[in-house]
């Protein structure tokens, strides 16, 4: 067994200045977003692409701009209306209090798919094409956001067998019995692995909207397997048929995947 270490969540104070270990996690995430996002540039069809048509690195610059605040304001609406749409009617103004912590990713990923419209419709490109572009940079970017939870000690996991070697016991949890770090299950999942997977696919070249149907059903699937883990959140709980709101939410991600990557393969 276990027990989760304490780390100081302010990485560095220069006076009244205090960056978090979590701020730092985003900065990685952007950064590897630029990266990534550069050598994409390098994959076909845009490699090919000229004119008025080719990608730039301005381009990359603008989509993370605009996707960042997609997001924050998509993942702090969502996570009122997917988890406390009761508290956030009966308290409207706290919807603007995101420092007391919130956010949903299912949220934060229609957030973005508004961006992404936003950028497709100024720039005259194609919006699955540049979804296509962004879907594989994604993964490393959630991985850099569950390293940061883990950091917090956030979002901890359902309680395990107290014979499982990697159990941790988590402080503010409420128990010291051991509990699946189920962080470190989605940095894995979510993160690493559907990198893995999604760089590899779309290295070759894939029929318009087949590299986000593959993201959607990805990590759909990763994020259903890894809240069998993962402890639900105490104001909601296991909903019905025993699943909890991550997986409910997850259910539409999948389907909207196979749906989009067989209208792309049926596409001309």
């Amino acid at each position: 067994m276990l027990i989760h270490p304490t780390i100081d969540p302010v990485a560095l104070q220069l006076g009244p200045l205090a960056i978090h270990w979590y701020g730092l996690t985003y900065l990685a995430a952007f950064g590897l977003f630029l990266f990534l996002g550069m050598r994409r540039l390098r994959h076909e069809p845009y490699a090919s692409m000229t004119g008025a048509a080719a990608w730039s690195r301005k381009d990359i610059e603008d989509i993370l701009f605009l996707g960042v605040m997609g997001v924050v304001l998509g993942g702090r609406i969502g996570y009122c209306l997917f988890y406390k749409p009761g508290y956030y009617l009966a308290h409207p103004l706290e919807i603007l209090y995101v420092w007391q912590g919130g956010m949903s990713f299912h949220g934060g990923m229609l957030g973005v798919l508004v961006s992404q419209i936003w950028f497709a419709r100024t720039r005259q490109k194609p919006w699955l094409q540049v979804m296509d572009l962004i879907a594989p940079c994604v993964p490393t970017g959630l991985a850099a956001g569950r390293v940061g939870n883990f950091i917090n000690g956030e979002l901890w996991g359902r309680l395990s067998s107290p014979d499982l070697p990697w159990g941790m016991v988590f402080r503010n949890s409420g128990t010291l019995a051991p509990r699946h770090p189920s962080q470190v299950y989605q940095f894995l999942l979510e993160g690493l692995l559907l990198f893995v997977l999604l760089w590899l696919y779309a290295r070759k070249p894939r029929k318009t909207g087949q590299v986000s149907a593959a993201f959607l059903v990805g990590y759909g699937v990763f994020r259903f397997i890894a809240e069998f883990f993962r402890e639900p959140d105490d104001y909601l709980g296991i909903l019905a048929l025993g699943m909890s709101m991550g997986q409910w939410l997850c259910l539409p991600m999948v389907a909207a995947g196979v749906w989009l990557w067989m209208w792309a393969e049926k596409r001309a």
